[in-house]
C-alpha cells in the first residue's frame, strides 16, 4: 500500500521493521539486509521501506539540549548488497519548511537532515551525508581534534564544525508534503571506506535542522557538554556481506584559459588575448582495500571558479588564510589535519603531479602525500620543489588519539623539514587535553641552518553551565614550515578562558545567556625565553544571548595593552630635518598603547526568504600604520535573500577605518562591498554573477603622537623611502555557468575581469587591467 500523506499513520502502524527510540537510549540498531532495488523519487511508498529499521525519538541539541524535539522525525534504514539506504520523514507545521533549489553544499540556510556515519566505529571521525527537503546534497567530514573556538560568538560548546570541502558520490531525492517533507538517500559502498571485517559495526547519528525555530535535533540524546559529540552516537550492528566491488574512479579533466591584458601582440599597445592550449589533466582514485585509498593526479585542474572573498587586514602581523578548493587535495584532506595547521596544501602551488594514500589500518590512520610542484613555487626560479607529508594517528582508549607528522620541502640545495608529535587526551566526559611538540630544520645556500621548536599544551572543560580552556604555546623565531600555515610566527602565548552559561525555561524568550572572560598574554619568542615582559595583554568580556526563534545577540568589551613590536617595525625609520640638514633616525615607537573596544553583533533567524547578520567594532585601538593610538572601527554586514526557490542573492559589506586621536584626521580606510547572485536552472545546473569592489586608502605616514616626523620604510633594495599617501580602487567581476550532476563530472564556463579607477566608487573612469575566459570539462568514470 503506498504511504501517501493521508495514509502515513496507517503505514507506521502496519510497518514490520523494528523501532529504535533515541530518547529511550535504544541506540544499537540492526538494520535488515534486503536484496531489493528501489526507485529514488523521494517517496517512501515502496514495500521495502515498511521492513526497514525505524529511528525515532529525537531530542533537541542546539541551542540547548536535554528536552524532546518539538517536531517529529523518523529515519528508516536498511541495506542491500551494494548500498545503504535511508528514508526520512520530517514532520513540520504547514508553511514553515525552508527549502530551495540550490547548488551542492549550499543547503545550510535551509531545513536539512545530516547523517553521521562512523564507518570505523572509533567515535572520532564520521562521514556526514546531508540533504535538504528537495534532496539537494551537502556533505563533508567530521573529525574531532579538540579544537575550541572563542571570540565574539563565545567559546564553542557542542560538536565541532563539519568540513564541507570533501564531496562523496551518493544519490538523494526529496519532496515537500502536506505534513513536512520526505527524503530518500542511497549511499553506495563504493563511496565509503570501512573496516576489513566480514561483519561491520558503524557509528550513526542523525541531526535535523529546523530553521523556522532555530533548533537542531539529534537522534542520539547527545549532551552539548560532552567532550565528544561523535562518541555519543548510536551503532549500526550486524552489517554483513557488503559488496563494494572494484573501486576505481578515473576522472579526466580538460581546462583552457584565454587571458587578456594591455600590450599583448598583435594589439601592441591596445588590448590583446593570449590563448592557452587546452590543458589535459587526470585524477585517479583506487580503493586498494576497504580501508585504504590511493589517489593520483597529473596536472590537477585549477579550482578558482570563484575568487576568494576579499579580506581586510586587521593585524598586519597576522597572515591571511584562504581555504583549499582543488578536488585532489580535498579528498581525504581531513587525515592530514594537525593542531597548528602544519599541513596547508595551498603551499603546493601548481603541481605537475601528486599522489597520496589515505586510510585506516588496525586503529591507525595513515596519510601520505608526495607532490612535485611547478617552478612557480621555486625560490631559485628554475627548480621544481618536492613536497612530502606523512601523517600517522593512533586511537588510544575510548576517545583519545596520538599522532605524528613529518613534512619536507626539497628544492635544489634548499630544504625545510618538520617533525611533529601531538596527543588529544579525553580525560572524562567533560575534560580533554591537547599536547603538541614540533621541530623544524631549514637549510638555505650561504646561510647557517636554522632549527627551532613549536610547543603547545591546552586543557579544556566543556561543561553545560561552566566551561574553561587554558592554553600555553610557543613558536620559535627559527621555526619555519614550508608545507604548513603559521599565521603569526615568533611568539609565545598564554591564555585562560572561562565561560558561564544560564538557560531559560522551556518556551521562554531567552533560551540561553553566556559570559566568556578571556585573559590572554603574548610575548615575542625571545622575550619569553629571556623572561621579558609581554608585548600584548588582553582582558576580553564576551556576552551572547540566544533568543527564541533563532535570534542571536552579542555584546563585548575588549581591554588591551599592546607593546611596541620592534621586529615588525625593523624596516621603519624617521626623517628628521635640522635646518637644511636631513637626518635618518630609528623608529622606536611608543612603548605601550592602551586599547578599549566595544563590539555589538546581531544574527537574525534563517527566515523563509531572508536572513541578516552584522557586527560592529569600535573604540580606541592601535593605529598599525604609525604605531599610535587611534579611533578605529571594523564593521561588517551580510544579507542572504532568497526571493524564489531558484534565486539566491548574497550581499556583504566590510568597512574598516583608522582616525588619528591627535587631530582626528583619517590615516587609513578599507571598504569591500560584495554581491553574488545565483540562479539555479535545474538541480545540477546554475549560473552565478559575482561583483566585488575593494577600495583602500592610506595617508602619508608620520610619527603620530610623538615627534611628528615623516615615516620612512625600507624598500626591497634596502633604501628608505617616505611612506606617501596611496590608494587603490579595484573592481572584480565574474560570471560562471556550472553543470555538476555528480562530484567529478562537471562543466564550468566563466569569465573574470579586473578593473581599476582613480576615484572611489565613481564608476566613470574604469580601466580594465586584465580579464580572461576559462572552460573546464571533466567526467567521472566509475568502475
Amino acid at each position: 500500500m503506498p504511504c501517501t500523506a493521508p495514509l502515513v499513520a496507517l503505514c507506521l502502524a502496519t510497518a514490520s521493521g523494528p523501532t529504535y527510540n533515541g530518547r529511550d537510549r535504544q541506540l544499537d540498531v540492526r538494520p535488515p539486509r534486503i536484496d531489493a532495488e528501489i526507485t529514488l523519487d523521494g517517496r517512501l511508498d515502496e514495500p521495502v521501506w515498511q521492513r526497514a529499521a525505524r529511528l525515532t525519538g529525537f531530542s533537541r541539541y542546539q541551542p540547548s539540549d536535554g528536552v524532546p524535539a518539538d517536531d517529529s522525525t523518523e529515519v528508516l534504514v536498511w541495506y542491500s548488497p551494494g548500498a545503504i539506504h535511508f528514508g526520512i520523514r520530517a514532520f513540520a507545521l504547514p508553511g514553515t519548511v525552508v527549502a530551495t533549489l540550490a547548488d551542492r553544499d549550499k543547503i545550510f540556510s535551509d531545513d536539512y537532515v545530516g547523517i553521521f556515519l562512523g564507518t570505523y566505529n572509533d567515535g572520532r571521525q564520521a562521514i556526514v551525508l546531508g540533504a535538504n527537503p528537495l534532496g539537494i546534497q551537502g556533505d563533508g567530514i567530521s573529525v574531532e581534534t579538540g579544537a575550541v573556538s572563542s571570540g565574539f560568538s563565545g567559546a564553542s560548546v557542542g560538536r565541532e564544525p563539519t568540513d564541507i570541502s570533501p564531496n562523496f558520490v551518493y544519490q538523494s531525492k526529496g519532496r515537500l508534503t502536506d505534513y513536512g517533507y520526505e527524503i530518500e538517500i542511497t549511499v553506495p559502498f563504493k563511496s565509503l571506506t570501512y573496516q576489513p571485517t566480514e561483519t561491520q559495526t558503524w557509528r550513526i547519528n542523525i541531526i535535523r535542522k529546523v530553521q523556522s525555530r532555530g533548533y537542531e535535533y539529534s537522534w542520539a540524546p547527545a549532551s552539548r557538554a560532552a567532550a565528544s559529540f561523535l562518541g555519543q552516537s548510536g551503532r549500526l550492528e550486524g552489517l554483513t556481506q557488503l559488496q563494494r566491488g572494484l573501486v576505481l574512479d578515473i576522472n579526466p579533466v580538460l581546462t583552457s584559459h584565454i587571458d587578456g591584458a594591455a600590450g599583448v601582440p598583435p594589439a601592441g599597445s591596445g588590448w590583446g588575448y593570449t590563448a592557452q592550449s587546452p590543458q589535459p589533466g587526470l585524477n585517479v582514485r583506487w580503493g586498494i582495500t576497504n580501508n585504504l585509498t590511493l589517489n593520483g593526479t597529473f596536472k590537477p585542474d585549477f579550482a578558482e571558479v570563484e575568487s576568494d572573498a576579499g579580506q581586510v587586514v586587521i593585524d598586519p602581523r597576522q597572515a591571511l588564510f584562504f581555504p583549499e578548493r582543488r578536488p585532489f587535495f580535498l579528498d581525504g584532506n581531513e587525515q592530514f589535519a594537525t593542531p597548528g595547521n602544519l599541513v596547508y596544501s595551498r603551499r603546493v602551488l601548481a603541481p605537475l603531479g601528486a599522489a597520496k594514500i589515505t586510510g585506516k589500518l588496525a586503529g591507525t590512520s595513515v596519510a601520505f602525500l608526495a607532490a612535485i610542484d611547478d617552478t612557480l613555487g621555486s625560490v631559485s626560479g628554475h627548480d621544481r620543489p618536492f613536497f612530502g607529508v606523512l601523517r600517522l594517528q593512533r586511537d588510544v582508549g575510548a576517545a583519545s588519539r596520538v599522532g605524528i607528522l613529518v613534512t619536507a620541502k626539497e628544492e635544489g640545495t634548499s630544504s625545510n623539514r618538520v617533525a611533529n608529535a601531538d596527543l588529544r587526551l579525553v580525560l572524562d566526559s567533560l575534560w580533554s587535553a591537547q599536547l603538541q611538540a614540533a621541530v623544524s630544520r631549514t637549510e638555505r645556500p650561504g646561510a647557517a641552518p636554522r632549527t627551532g621548536p613549536l610547543l603547545s599544551a591546552s586543557l579544556s572543560r566543556t561543561g553545560r553551565a561552566f566551561g574553561a580552556r587554558y592554553l600555553m604555546a610557543t613558536i620559535s623565531d627559527d621555526f619555519i614550515t614550508s608545507a604548513g600555515f603559521i599565521g603569526r610566527p615568533d611568539i609565545a602565548r598564554a591564555s585562560a578562558n572561562h565561560r558561564f552559561t544560564l538557560f531559560g525555561a522551556h518556551g521562554s524568550l531567552l533560551e540561553s545567556a553566556s559570559l566568556d572572560v578571556l585573559a590572554d598574554g603574548l610575548w615575542q619568542y625571545q622575550g619569553f625565553v629571556h623572561q621579558r615582559d609581554m608585548i600584548e595583554k588582553k582582558l576580553h568580556f564576551y556576552s551572547n544571548f540566544q533568543l527564541r526563534g533563532g535570534w542571536h545577540l552579542g555584546a563585548s568589551v575588549l581591554i588591551e595593552r599592546f607593546g611596541f613590536d620592534s621586529a615588525f617595525y625593523a624596516g621603519y625609520a624617521l626623517e628628521r630635518r635640522v635646518g637644511a640638514v636631513t637626518d635618518t633616525i630609528p623608529f622606536t615607537g611608543t612603548v605601550r598603547l592602551p586599547n578599549l573596544d566595544y563590539v555589538l553583533a546581531l544574527d537574525t533567524p534563517q527566515w523563509q526568504h531572508l536572513s541578516f547578520s552584522t557586527q560592529l567594532v569600535w573604540g580606541q585601538d592601535e593605529n598599525f600604520f604609525e604605531w599610535s593610538s587611534g579611533d578605529v572601527g571594523y564593521h561588517t554586514a551580510s544579507i542572504h535573500w532568497r526571493p524564489t526557490e531558484r534565486v539566491r542573492v548574497e550581499g556583504s559589506y566590510i568597512w574598516q577605518y583608522y582616525f588619528r586621536q591627535t587631530d582626528g584626521s583619517l590615516v587609513g580606510e578599507g571598504r569591500i562591498p560584495r554581491l553574488k547572485v545565483e540562479y539555479q536552472l535545474t538541480r545540477s545546473m546554475f549560473m552565478r554573477i559575482v561583483g566585488q569592489y575593494t577600495a583602500t586608502w592610506q595617508d602619508s605616514l608620520r610619527d603620530d603622537s610623538r615627534t611628528g616626523y615623516p615615516i620612512l620604510i625600507r624598500n626591497g633594495a634596502g633604501i628608505y623611502q617616505r611612506a606617501v599617501a596611496l590608494s587603490s580602487n579595484v573592481l572584480q567581476a565574474d560570471w560562471l555557468f556550472s553543470y555538476l550532476p555528480t562530484p567529478g563530472t562537471v562543466i564550468y564556463a566563466g569569465y573574470g575581469s579586473t578593473m581599476t579607477e582613480p576615484g572611489t566608487f565613481k564608476f566613470n573612469a574604469l580601466d580594465r587591467r586584465r580579464d580572461g575566459f576559462f572552460v573546464k570539462l571533466s567526467y567521472l568514470f566509475r568502475a
